[in-house]
C-alpha cells in the first residue's frame, strides 16, 4: 500500500484530510508525522484509534474527508454495504480510498448470518470473527454501496526485484475507491 500511495497518488504531497478506520500500527506514526495530512483514526474498540466509532454510523459530516483507509474491516462487520455507504457519504466529491479485505478464489461472496459459533465461522469464513468470505465479486459487491470501486493490479506491474525486496503478494489487488453519486 505504501508503494502504491507513493507512486500512484499525491498522498504524501497534497494537503489531505484522512480518516483511517481500524488503523494498522505500521502506518500510525508514519502517517501522523506527515505535515500535509490532517490524520484522524477511528475504530469501535482499538485503543490505537483517536475516535471511538461504529463504521455503520461514522460520526462526521458529509463530504469531510479527502481519503479514507479501511483495511481488513469489512469481513468483520454486520453490514458491509452500509459501512461502504458511510465511507462514500464522508468522502469529499473528489475523495478516494483504499478498502482491502481478504478475497478468495471463489466467484461469489459467501455470507450466512445463521453461522454464529466461532469454530464454525472459522471453518466456513477462515477466521472465527469473520462474518463473510469475499469472492471475486468483491469490487462489484462494494459498488452497490454507491462507491466506485476499481481493481488495481499495481503489484503485478512492479519489477520482480521490488516484489521480492518487499515480499509482496504477487496477486494482490488494490481496491481503490472513489466517491460515487
Amino acid at each position: 500500500m505504501w508503494l502504491f500511495l507513493q507512486t500512484e497518488t499525491d498522498f504524501f504531497k497534497a494537503p489531505q484530510k484522512v480518516l483511517h478506520v481500524a488503523p494498522e500500527l505500521c502506518f500510525l506514526d508514519r502517517f501522523k508525522k506527515l505535515k500535509n495530512l490532517q490524520y484522524i483514526t477511528g475504530d469501535i474498540e482499538s485503543p490505537l484509534a483517536e475516535v471511538k466509532m461504529d463504521i455503520h454510523q461514522i460520526p462526521f459530516p458529509d463530504n469531510s474527508f479527502d481519503v479514507v483507509f479501511c483495511n481488513h474491516v469489512l469481513e468483520h462487520v454486520a453490514d458491509d454495504l452500509k459501512a461502504c455507504a458511510e465511507i462514500n457519504r464522508v468522502l469529499k466529491p473528489n475523495g478516494w480510498g483504499i478498502i482491502q479485505s481478504p478475497v478468495y478464489e471463489q466467484e461469489i461472496t459467501l455470507e450466512d448470518n445463521s453461522i454464529t459459533d466461532p469454530k464454525e465461522r472459522e471453518k466456513v469464513f477462515g477466521q472465527s470473527d469473520h462474518v463473510r468470505k469475499y469472492g471475486k465479486d468483491y469490487a462489484k459487491r462494494l459498488s452497490h454501496s454507491g462507491l466506485r470501486v476499481l481493481e488495481n493490479n499495481f503489484v503485478q506491474h512492479l519489477p520482480e526485484a521490488l516484489i521480492k525486496k518487499h515480499a509482496l503478494p504477487e496477486k494482490e489487488i488494490i481496491f481503490y475507491c472513489q466517491k460515487g453519486h
